[in-house]
């Protein structure tokens, strides 16, 4: 039997116009990109983003014998990037950064400057933005899995930068640095992971829904 005669210019191969609903989960979107495009959404994605990092970074707690408190900064970095894609992820984290390093006292424990030990993790935290919307792009926040991978890859650039500048900053060495910049943040950073494995991959499944 057949299938009638197909509609001009229609990309289905039975005629049948596919749905503009299906659209906002194809692959090589970003959670921001389902906003309608524009000039005005991506400054205010990239302000916003620099804010969220701000505010985050007040939820912080001192670590007894480091100069780096546990906060929230590192997992809003790895949020924004995730969510904004790596270039508007990384205009994001420069923005907060260029703007904490010109006073804006938002960096963690309400701080500001460039003089900080801590600041090689604001310095991370541009890379691991846009590598971490690199790997949104390509479909890592729709599973649970590769949410992980993607989690851990920005936190192990985050201290790849982050842990020598501690060294040079503070005159340790580099175990001490180990020791003091990167060891006890693990247990924060895996709830931070299985927070973001939970909620994006579960964004997009809802978003799915709807369509």
């Amino acid at each position: 039997m057949g299938y009638g005669h197909p509609v001009p210019n229609c990309p289905h191969p039975r005629g049948v116009p596919m749905s503009t609903a299906a659209a906002p989960v194809r692959p090589g979107l970003v959670l921001a990109d389902l906003l309608p495009a524009s000039r005005v959404r991506d400054i205010t994605l990239v302000v916003g983003g620099a804010a969220l990092t701000g505010i985050a970074a007040q939820i912080a707690v001192p670590v007894p014998g480091s100069p780096v408190p546990v906060s929230g900064q590192t997992f809003a970095a790895l949020l924004v990037g995730t969510a904004l894609g790596a270039r508007r992820g990384f205009l994001s984290l420069a923005l907060y950064a260029v703007a904490g390093m010109a006073g804006i006292p938002w960096f963690a424990q309400a701080t500001s400057g460039y003089a900080m030990p801590s600041f090689g993790y604001i310095l991370g935290m541009l890379l691991a933005a846009a590598v971490v919307g690199h790997f949104a792009r390509r479909g890592a926040d729709r599973s649970v899995l590769r949410m992980a991978g993607t989690m851990a890859a920005g936190s192990a650039i985050i201290y790849a930068v982050g842990v020598p500048y501690l060294a040079l900053a503070t005159g340790m060495s580099f175990g001490e640095a180990v020791a003091a910049g990167l060891v006890p943040f693990l247990i924060g950073d895996a709830l931070k992971a299985a927070l973001a494995m939970g909620a994006l991959p579960t964004t997009w499944k809802l978003i799915g829904r709807r369509g």
